[in-house]
């Protein structure tokens, strides 16, 4: 036996951990295209004979005909090459199933592209909806973390160092802010992609030709019967509906990316915020439970964006069909739609059981010796001192408390000039988050 042999489609994910066995592989798997080609196939005849152009019943045979058990996709795709797309030797498949009555009404006045496409949309349409899915509970477990940990402090960091204190609560309404700006993203993008057809140069000529007297009606058959939206114009080399799909797929991974590097950051041994709820082991360290859920995420949202230019690239597409660009599509298209998937339904696992530390993060805020609060003290102190003294006798704290390792609030305390003021209040770092909680409460407001 030799390795291909080992799985008719040969696509297992092997090195691809983002989503190998996820809803989203088998929705794009080459069974998956192979059933979105035969259900474009099988909808243009329908439409067809819904407009009366072939007789009523060819639409239901080939419907009938277009079973995926019946085509063998190892012949589809070797004999793919002759022709450059799997359209073809598919044609002559389902029109030989279809039988000698119904068989010619198969692919009647289309061309390659216009099934392809359609295809794409269609497989890109039944993905994207897992896709929403995992989003939704993603957002969902993100709020119930922004709620329950509203008035949690923890170090705001900026340019890797402590900043201010902030609450892990607004951190968490930031993730879920992320996850609904890609939710909605996807969703317009969606609801808009539309089939295809133009016919052999973007014409539907041929459509005339067998009796079609109106290209919006057919268009708008087609588009009804295949479930997607009625494009306004052939689009064979107007590939804004790719160019969409590519913008929105980058930036949902972009959006579970951040989510991910904070948890990487924030799981860190030294730091210990957070957790994932169930870790991965190490082949060679059993002590390691790596964030794994987390590390996929990240490597989906470096991968991504490289995908995207390529779809990019392919929108200087000449001619009324081109050579070549809508060919390169093909794969990171598929490529993009399968690790999104994937990463969606890790980021809804991630979310889910994220485990968060507030003793970690409250030893953490001590970690400055109080130098965290010292934007909050410059303040304060520049009213009672004037702006010049304050800065002196701050950074004067500062160098000692690092020196002496020294806590900051014991060193002001030792200060005449500030004998009498609330120095509890101002050092206390959980005192000092701003309009956290209220912003944490406004996020949470949107649906």
């Amino acid at each position: 036996m030799t390795p291909e042999d080992n799985d008719s489609d040969n696509d297992t994910g092997l090195l691809a951990p983002g989503w190998a066995g996820t809803p989203a592989a088998a929705a794009t798997s080459d069974a998956a295209y192979l059933r979105a080609l035969l259900d474009a196939e099988a909808a243009l005849t329908r439409a067809q004979a819904a407009l009366g152009l072939v007789p009523k019943e060819a639409g239901a045979a080939v419907t009938a005909a277009a079973d995926p058990a019946r085509f063998d996709l190892r012949s589809l795709a070797e004999r793919a090459r002759d022709g450059g797309n799997p359209v073809i030797p598919l044609v002559a498949d389902l029109t030989k199933a279809a039988g000698e009555v119904y068989g010619p009404h198969v692919h009647r006045g289309a061309t390659s592209q216009d099934i392809m496409d359609t295809a794409t949309m269609l497989v890109a349409v039944r993905t994207l909806d897992l896709v929403r899915a995992d989003l939704g509970r993603t957002e969902r477990a993100l709020a119930g973390l922004a709620a329950a940990h509203r008035d949690t402090p923890m170090p705001g960091r900026t340019l890797t160092q402590h900043a201010v204190p902030t609450t892990f609560g607004l951190k968490a309404a930031g993730w879920r802010s992320l996850v609904l700006d890609a939710r909605d993203r996807l969703t317009r993008v969606r609801d808009a992609l539309p089939a295809q057809l133009g016919g052999a140069g973007g014409t539907l000529a041929a459509f005339g030709v067998y009796g079609a007297e109106d290209a919006g009606a057919l268009t708008a058959a087609y588009a009804r019967e295949v479930g997607l939206a009625a494009p306004s114009l052939p689009w064979h080399t107007l590939r804004t509906p790719v160019a969409d799909l590519a913008g929105c797929l980058a930036f949902t991974a972009g959006a579970l990316g951040k989510l991910a590097v904070d948890v990487l950051t924030l799981s860190r041994t030294e730091i210990g915020e957070v957790s994932e709820g169930s870790g991965g082991g190490s082949s060679a360290m059993p002590h390691k439970a790596n964030p794994v859920a987390a590390t996929l995420l990240a490597a989906t949202a470096r991968r991504a964006p490289q995908l995207a230019a390529t779809l990019y690239g392919c929108l200087a597409a000449e001619d009324e069909r081109p050579a070549g660009a809508w060919h390169a599509e093909w794969e990171p298209l598929r490529d993009l739609l399968r690790l999104v998937g994937g990463a969606a339904e890790r980021a809804a696992a991630l979310a889910g059981g994220l485990r968060v530390h507030p003793g970690a993060m409250d030893a953490n805020l001590g970690r400055t010796r109080g130098l965290i609060v010292s934007e909050r003290l410059s303040a304060e102190l520049a009213r009672l001192l004037g702006r010049a003294r304050a800065k002196e006798l701050l950074t004067e704290l500062a160098r000692r408390a690092h020196a002496e390792d020294r806590p900051l609030r014991e060193l002001l305390r030792e200060q005449r000039e500030l004998a009498g003021c609330d120095l509890d209040e101002q050092t206390d770092p959980a005192r000092y988050t701003g309009f956290a909680g209220s912003l944490t409460d406004r996020a949470l407001e949107r649906p």
